[in-house]
């Protein structure tokens, strides 16, 4: 017993650094395994991150590449005129469909409308002039107050709306009372197809002159209405 005792304190301090060292090693484990595991984690969750985005970007070049298709194709691709369900009625009943989406297009932007004039089938038009026998033509004036963003989208619609239109005049100023809202006179041509066969000419007008002398009475001056709205370009806030 004593020769064990003899060599145990000859190599005790081998010993103790020995297992000193087999402790070290087990405690450098323990704190590394966990750390190296969330290094592997992180690595595997960037493998994954890097497809998703890379599968992202792809969708997205797709998305944009089919939106310029889109786009191209559709400024490739004339417009239709909008034809009344019946035929041969007069030019405010053969619009009004057609106004009706647009009044659609203004409330679902959120714009408010100060005034509406409506003008059916005006002289100068071109359609009007060249080919009265096969287009209708309904020239809307309005006075809107909308905020820059639905504005804009409300312009987009118009521009994606199925059938042929012509935004003849576009006046735009800002409020002075808060810049961030648009007071807008605009000027908007519908076009409608007309039946060639109901198609009736107007009359030459009378000589208005001649008219008055031989009945003795004057001709009436044409009458200024106000047709103005009462709505506060602050309800539009």
């Amino acid at each position: 017993m004593e020769k064990y005792n003899i060599y145990f304190k000859k190599f005790q301090i081998a010993i103790l650094i020995f297992v000193g060292a087999i402790l070290a090693i087990i405690f450098l484990i323990y704190k590394t395994v966990p750390v190296v595991q969330k290094i592997i984690d992180i690595q595997e969750q960037q493998k994954t991150q890097s497809a998703a985005l890379a599968d992202a970007e792809r969708k997205l070049a797709n998305l944009r590449a089919d939106s310029e298709r889109r786009k191209v194709e559709n400024e490739n691709l004339p417009k239709l005129f909008f034809k009344p369900v019946n035929m041969g009625l007069d030019t405010e009943a053969a619009i009004s469909e057609e106004f009706a989406e647009i009044l659609q297009l203004i409330r679902e932007n959120k714009i408010k409308t100060r005034s509406i004039v409506y003008e059916y089938d005006p002289k100068d038009d071109n359609f009007v002039k060249n080919v009265p026998e096969k287009y209708q033509v309904c020239r809307i004036t309005a006075e809107m107050i909308a905020n820059y963003s639905n504005f804009e989208n409300f312009l987009r619609d118009l521009y994606k709306h199925e059938h042929y239109l012509e935004i003849a005049k576009i006046e735009i100023l800002p409020y002075e009372k808060n810049k961030r809202i648009l007071l807008i006179n605009m000027q908007l041509k519908l076009y409608a197809q007309r039946d060639p066969s109901t198609y009736i000419p107007p009359a030459a007008p009378a000589d208005s002159n001649a008219k008055a002398g031989a009945d003795g009475a004057k001709v009436p001056s044409p009458q200024k209405v106000d047709t103005s709205g009462g709505i506060s370009p602050e309800a539009t806030q």
